[in-house]
């Protein structure tokens, strides 16, 4: 463990990865007020996982527009809400993911990425050393396979892990014998 005052653990959120995923891939519709992660436990998860501050960072592709009330409540979270813009062909919240994991490389903090898209793989890749720590938050079953290959990425599930839905989201997953319990469809 680092020493709490001396580290940050940033906590990056691919807003629109993630919507993606649960609407798309997980509730097959546009997920309700209610179905959407509570992003204040992510910050706490962040920060309990490694014992230390987390600042979270959320990206949102602005180029149409800013949801202000979406913006204003992630700022009551204390969340750093990054709008961006570009070109139609422009993966804006890609890119400056990319630019900030590229920054971090030169200061001592550690990293949460939340997200399943493999366009990060290299760049998380390369901030990993001791003794920063380097970890991936999403959906284990849609999180892309090459986060597999890297060596010291530790990979936490979005929902089981983080524990920010209110409510069980309709997935199947596999389930380790350790931690199968048939109480749980039984009752």
């Amino acid at each position: 463990m680092s020493d709490a005052g001396s580290r940050t653990t940033w906590l990056l959120i691919d807003g629109e990865n993630i919507d993606a995923t649960l609407g798309g891939s997980i509730l097959n519709r546009r997920p309700q007020p209610d179905e959407r992660p509570r992003w204040d436990r992510l910050i706490t998860f962040a920060q309990k996982t490694w014992a230390q501050p987390a600042r979270g960072v959320f990206f949102l592709n602005a180029s149409a527009g800013i949801p202000m009330p979406f913006v204003q409540a992630l700022k009551a979270m204390d969340y750093l809400v990054v709008p961006l813009s570009g070109d139609a062909d422009e993966k804006v919240v890609d890119i400056a993911i990319q630019r900030t994991l590229r920054a971090i490389a030169s200061r001592p903090a550690d990293v949460l990425l939340v997200s399943h898209d493999g366009d990060f793989i290299e760049d998380l890749s390369a901030l990993i050393a001791p003794p920063r720590r380097v970890g991936i938050v999403a959906f284990s079953e849609f999180r892309n396979a090459g986060f597999s290959s890297i060596s010291g990425l530790e990979k936490f599930d979005l929902e089981y892990d983080g524990r920010v839905f209110d409510s069980p989201l309709p997935r199947i997953r596999i389930i380790p014998i350790d931690e199968f319990n048939p109480d749980s469809f039984l009752d």
